[in-house]
């Protein structure tokens, strides 16, 4: 068949599509983006460590969550539960080597009131994670919400604002919450709730460690938020006539998820130790519920002769801690890999 130069028509019938790709080959498809989620999920499966280590924390959250559940699959149920005839009426001591550890009792008994350790264990991650969870949730809500209207507006906002957060973390923390968790009685009423035993302590860690502590957060988002504000998106919305409450839900808090989720990580085991240290100096969580700090400092006057008591509520703070800073440094490297 004898084609002209120009007979596009004819080439085609002759050769068919030169160079285009067969339809059923993957390089036919569409080129599909990855998100910043993504991205970040395939550099943590990367890290062996920090996988590991969210594996832990699940379990421990898993643990809490299903703590009564545990305890009765173990036959160690109640918490309270003495088992006095495991203890040397001499010494006041769990009978046996290890601090009386055994098929029955995996972890020993508790000196004197013959308790079980591992019941006790179980029900104290309760009293810590919920308390480490809410004060962090509270510490971000306060200081993202200040972060990112300092960072946003600037002038003299952000001058104000910044001021306050100074005042914040000049404040003695620790001797204020001293202070504070031993003066409030054994009965607090305010707004029409009364609130007493363990909610009302509950609620004053909380308030305690949440609301003094948001200023690190604080810190942290305003400084992502100025470098944010100046981005093209953000010109772009302003054009367009977006307001300004618009422009920070819309444009800037999503770009802002992955360091505050990243911060999370690192402040919920900064706020266990904060914690087991105000239950450890007497402040806390007050007994007879279990509580990782309380136990520790009851076992302050055992651990010549048991010292396994000490061991097993300071093992137990130490996995958690390490846990989720590991887990909480593998998630920043994986949102920022030019972090380190």
């Amino acid at each position: 068949m004898t084609t002209l130069p120009g007979d596009a028509s004819a080439l085609h019938d002759d050769f068919g599509d030169i160079g285009a790709p067969d339809p059923g080959t993957p390089a036919a498809k569409a080129i599909e983006g990855r998100s910043l989620t993504q991205i970040a999920w395939s550099r943590m499966k990367k890290d062996r460590v920090a996988m590991a280590a969210g594996v832990v924390v699940v379990l421990l959250v898993l643990m809490a969550v299903f703590a009564p559940l545990l305890a009765n699959l173990f036959g160690v149920g109640d918490p309270q539960k003495q088992y006095t005839d495991l203890i040397d009426p001499d010494y006041s001591t769990p009978i046996g080597g290890m601090g009386g550890m055994s098929g029955s009792h995996l972890l020993g008994l508790e000196p004197q009131l013959g308790r079980d350790l591992l019941s006790r264990v179980l029900f104290g991650s309760r009293i810590s994670l919920l308390i480490a969870t809410l004060a962090s949730v509270l510490s971000l809500v306060i200081g993202v919400t200040m972060g990112v209207v300092a960072g946003y507006f600037g002038g003299k906002i952000d001058a104000a604002i910044s001021r306050l957060m100074d005042i914040f973390l000049a404040f003695p923390l620790l001797l204020f919450a001293l202070a504070l968790a031993a003066i409030v009685s054994d009965r607090f009423s305010a707004f029409g709730v009364t609130l007493t035993g363990d909610p009302l302590h509950i609620s004053v860690l909380v308030f305690i460690i949440g609301f003094f502590g948001w200023p690190y957060a604080g810190r942290i988002v305003r400084g992502q938020t100025i470098s944010l504000r100046q981005r093209e998106f953000v010109d772009a919305a302003r054009v367009l006539g977006a307001r300004p409450s618009r422009i920070i839900i819309k444009e800037l808090m999503p770009n802002l998820i992955a360091p505050i989720l990243v911060y999370a990580t690192l402040l919920i085991p900064a706020n266990i130790l904060f914690e087991a240290a105000l239950s450890f100096l007497g402040v806390g969580i007050h007994p007879p519920t279990p509580s990782w700090g309380a136990m520790m400092n009851d076992a302050i006057n055992w651990y010549k002769v048991d010292p396994e008591y000490l061991i097993v509520p300071g093992c137990a703070i130490f996995i958690t801690v390490l846990a989720f800073n590991l887990f909480g440094d593998g998630l920043r490297d994986a949102f920022d890999p030019k972090s380190h």
